[in-house]
């Protein structure tokens, strides 16, 4: 029987309260050293494995809520020496996640249209919140960059707004990009763009 997949996940619930603990870098990447691309809310996967695929020499780090999506894309991703999934919550995992790493090896990060939560009481639970963007910039070497987009523009603007406010990271241009920097969509873009519906795009860079 085939495994449903809940839409929407809480990240607040005691069910996802548990922070999960940093892998075994060795283990889950051929080279280690090689700079890490970190995808938050991966879904599927498709995006990663794809990337992965085209970028062999970077490492490819998926993030995502949902278990059954992770272990959808770890079996997609299996023959894939620089691409991994992980099943966990962000917003608690992250910090534990990334300081674990080698210094410097985490080059970039990408949002891509995160579950937008459009009630004001329920925002709480976006997963771009100031803690995240704080832990995004102690690892992130200057330079580093996060991608951001998402197909509704209130959101986009709360994630960017998030990442400003932070004042270590400054955005490439004031306007929305008109395409992503990566030679990858993820599935919600190409459904979004097929239907002639704009994308709101941003890239920061860490100073």
């Amino acid at each position: 029987m085939k495994k449903r997949v809940r839409q929407h996940v809480n990240p607040l619930s005691a069910k996802y309260g548990t922070p999960l603990p940093p892998p075994n870098w060795a283990e889950i990447f051929a080279n280690p050293s090689h700079p890490l691309h970190l995808d938050i809310g991966s879904a599927r996967g498709q995006f990663a494995i794809a990337m992965a695929q085209q970028w062999p020499d970077w490492n490819f780090l998926g993030l995502e809520i949902r278990e059954p999506l992770v272990e959808a894309a770890q079996r997609q991703a299996q023959d894939l020496t620089n691409a991994h999934f992980l099943f966990g919550n962000a917003n608690n995992s992250l910090r534990g996640i990334l300081t674990a790493l080698p210094p410097g090896v985490l080059r970039s990060a990408s949002i891509q249209f995160p579950d937008p939560w459009f009630k004001k009481r329920h925002q709480k639970r976006r997963v771009v919140q100031p803690e995240l963007v704080h832990v995004l910039a102690e690892v992130l070497p200057a330079g580093g960059q996060v991608f951001l987009q998402s197909d509704i523009e209130s959101v986009a603007i709360a994630m960017g707004d998030r990442f400003s406010e932070h004042g270590g990271f400054v955005r490439s241009s004031p306007d929305w990009l008109d395409a992503s920097p990566f030679p990858v969509q993820t599935e919600r873009e190409a459904v979004t763009l097929s239907q002639g519906k704009p994308v709101y795009r941003a890239l920061y860079v860490r100073t």
